[in-house]
């Protein structure tokens, strides 16, 4: 079996866009008809990625794997890594790297007829606990765009979380200083005024007061705020025992993010922005996270994460795997929640429908809280191709 083609799908993710504006896929395929699907997770609008991407996947291919038996995916993974990052990887190449990954394991599990968790060491559970972000949603449950609805009506913030909460939710997550992302200048780090971390506070309560102790908060803050602002938002919400104080400041500094870590009871989760089992080994050894957060579209597929799983277990760190992006990364990332011991919660985008189901041939299930894990063979997912074609685009500056 040689892997003999590829394409790749760029596609626009309707508003509100929940996961993000543009989509990642990779197919391949083998000389024996076996299709592998994989994706890039893209945090952020990188302009003119769209187009570059297909370039560079079609050379990347070309050049590392046409011919190669899909099969060794160990082999192809450092061949991979070395050849494309010469050891010193960066976020954008380890994307491309982690969706060529995905669809070799995809290939792998339908070539031995069974789901990538059992090539992996086989599951220790079969239904995968959630979390969402704060989402509104229609009478359909259709996803709609709230995102600073709640700056000028509080009282919307215990309202939803407490409609997710009903509907199964245990994890909430909440950015208590979004008006800080978009009023400031696009540079991080930066201080908070007393006003916003007043509201942060009063906006955390309110949570907290309406879904009691139902439901974990995740408080995120996408490493807009120093150290010293982390810190001093920590000891203003402490006392509603959030689950945990996610990116409290930039990611690449895992000294301060290790500070940070020892100046609170909050347990830090971190790692959506870390590739490679190397960056989170620097982040263990400074004991700057409880819950590491790898996404499979970016820290190097499921080969990394597994690996990742096992460095995170040695120290007594549990994993919430990060999404923000399609049904590909969601399926890759239940195959590692299905057989690590040291799992914790899966980011969902809301229910892992809405979107999902116009591109999906079958959709995830979702049941009181829980991604239900699929038998299907390789990642348990298909992609309906004709679907993907309606939905090609590109971002355009404003």
């Amino acid at each position: 079996m040689q892997l003999s083609s590829c394409r790749t799908f760029v596609i626009r993710n309707p508003p509100p866009s929940w996961g993000g504006a543009i989509w990642f896929f990779v197919r391949l395929e083998t000389d024996d008809g076996i299709v592998g699907w994989g994706e890039t997770a893209v945090l952020g609008t990188l302009f003119g990625l769209e187009g570059g991407y297909e370039t560079m996947v079609a050379e990347a291919f070309d050049s590392y794997l046409v011919g190669k038996d899909p099969l060794e995916r160990e082999g192809l993974h450092q061949l991979l890594y070395e050849g494309m990052t010469a050891q010193h990887p960066d976020y954008v190449t380890m994307g491309i790297i982690s969706a060529f990954d995905i669809a070799l394991w995809d290939i792998a599990g339908k070539h031995f007829d069974t789901p990538v968790y059992n090539l992996l060491g086989g599951k220790v559970r079969d239904r995968i606990r959630t979390y969402t972000y704060i989402y509104d949603t229609d009478e359909t449950g259709k996803l709609t765009n709230v995102l600073d609805a709640w700056l000028k009506d509080p009282a919307l913030l215990s309202d939803l979380s407490l409609k997710l909460v009903e509907e199964g939710f245990t994890g909430l997550k909440f950015d208590p200083l979004p008006q800080t992302r978009f009023r400031r200048a696009p540079t991080a780090p930066w201080e908070v005024s007393l006003a916003e971390y007043g509201h942060a506070e009063k906006a955390i309560g309110a949570i907290r007061e309406a879904v009691g102790d139902r439901a974990d908060i995740l408080i995120g803050t996408h490493g807009q705020t120093t150290p010293s602002a982390a810190r001093r938002l920590a000891a203003r919400v402490e006392q509603f025992d959030p689950l945990w104080l996610e990116e409290p400041c930039p990611p690449e500094n895992y000294k301060e993010m290790g500070e940070i870590a020892r100046s609170t009871s909050i347990p830090i989760a971190t790692g959506e922005r870390l590739v490679s089992i190397f960056e989170f080994q620097n982040l263990f050894a400074e004991g700057a996270c409880a819950f590491a957060q790898p996404d499979l579209g970016s820290c190097g597929g499921i080969t990394a994460c597994k690996k990742i799983a096992t460095l995170a277990e040695a120290n007594y760190v549990l994993m919430a795997p990060h999404i923000w992006g399609g049904p590909v990364i969601t399926a890759a990332a239940l195959q590692i929640d299905a057989g690590i011991p040291n799992f914790l919660i899966q980011e969902s985008i809301y229910k892992s429908r809405n979107f999902f189901d116009e591109i999906v041939k079958e959709p995830f299930e979702w049941d009181a809280g829980d991604l239900v894990l699929s038998d299907r063979p390789g990642i348990g997912i298909e992609l309906d191709e004709d679907a993907l074609e309606a939905h090609r685009g590109r971002l355009r500056r404003r």
